[in-house]
């Protein structure tokens, strides 16, 4: 359904845990308890452009994982 989201509230933030939801669902929102609220499209996590350095550091280390997935796994 073209209007349709994912939403997700995670207790822990567990960089990996999140990527594999977002690459999952695709497209739609969660939460993170420290953390806040977070939007992702297209499997990737999206930063507000008003959002905060710790805010920022999440969407990234998010993204960063889920290349790595895209990538085959975990480099070694």
């Amino acid at each position: 359904m073209p209007g349709t989201f994912a939403m997700r509230i995670f207790k822990k933030y567990i960089p990996l845990q999140v990527a594999k939801y977002v690459k999952t669902f695709f497209r739609g929102r969660l939460y993170i308890s420290g953390k806040g609220g977070f939007m992702f499209d297209s499997g990737r996590l999206v930063a507000a452009p008003s959002s905060d350095a710790c805010h920022q550091s999440v969407v990234n280390e998010v993204n960063g994982k889920i290349s790595e997935l895209s990538a085959g796994g975990a480099m070694f």
